[in-house]
C-alpha cells in the first residue's frame, strides 16, 4: 500500500509542471484558432514559435499552408482540448477537432515559452480513423 501511495504522489508531482501551464497553452491554440476562423492570419501568426515564423517569412504564406495543409483547423466545427503531455521535455497539447463534413482528427500542438508567453511550435496530425458514438 506505502508502495502505491508513493507511486501516486510522484505521478502527481511530475505531471504538475505540465498542468498548471494546461490554461495558457489551451488558450494560445484556441485564440489561434479564432483567428485563422475571421481569416486574420496577422493575429494567427503571432501565435506561431519564430522557428515558424522563420520558415514562412509572413502571415500570407503562413496561412496559404493552414488553409492547404490543415482545414480542419482553418474552418472547424469544434474543437476539443484533451490532454497536455510532457514528451523528452518538450509539452504536447492534443486537439480533437471536427471539421465541416463531421469528420474527427487528432492533432498534437508542440508548445514553447517565449518571452511573448506560449507559442506554437509544430502541429501533427495523428493517424487516428474517426469513432463514432
Amino acid at each position: 500500500m506505502r508502495n502505491g501511495l508513493y507511486a501516486a504522489l510522484i505521478a502527481a508531482v511530475m505531471a504538475w509542471p505540465a498542468t498548471a501551464q494546461e490554461a495558457p497553452i489551451q488558450d494560445t491554440i484556441q485564440s489561434q484558432i479564432e483567428a485563422f476562423q475571421a481569416d486574420d492570419f496577422a493575429r494567427a501568426f503571432t501565435f506561431a514559435s519564430p522557428t515558424i515564423k522563420g520558415m514562412f517569412g509572413t502571415p500570407e504564406n503562413f496561412g496559404a499552408m493552414v488553409k492547404n495543409g490543415y482545414p480542419m483547423v482553418y474552418r472547424p466545427a469544434e474543437v476539443q482540448m484533451m490532454d497536455l503531455r510532457d514528451v523528452a521535455g518538450n509539452l504536447w497539447q492534443r486537439v480533437r477537432i471536427t471539421d465541416q463534413a463531421g469528420a474527427g482528427w487528432l492533432l498534437d500542438y508542440m508548445m514553447v515559452q517565449t518571452a511573448e508567453g506560449w507559442q506554437i511550435n509544430a502541429v501533427q496530425i495523428l493517424p487516428a480513423p474517426d469513432v463514432g458514438a
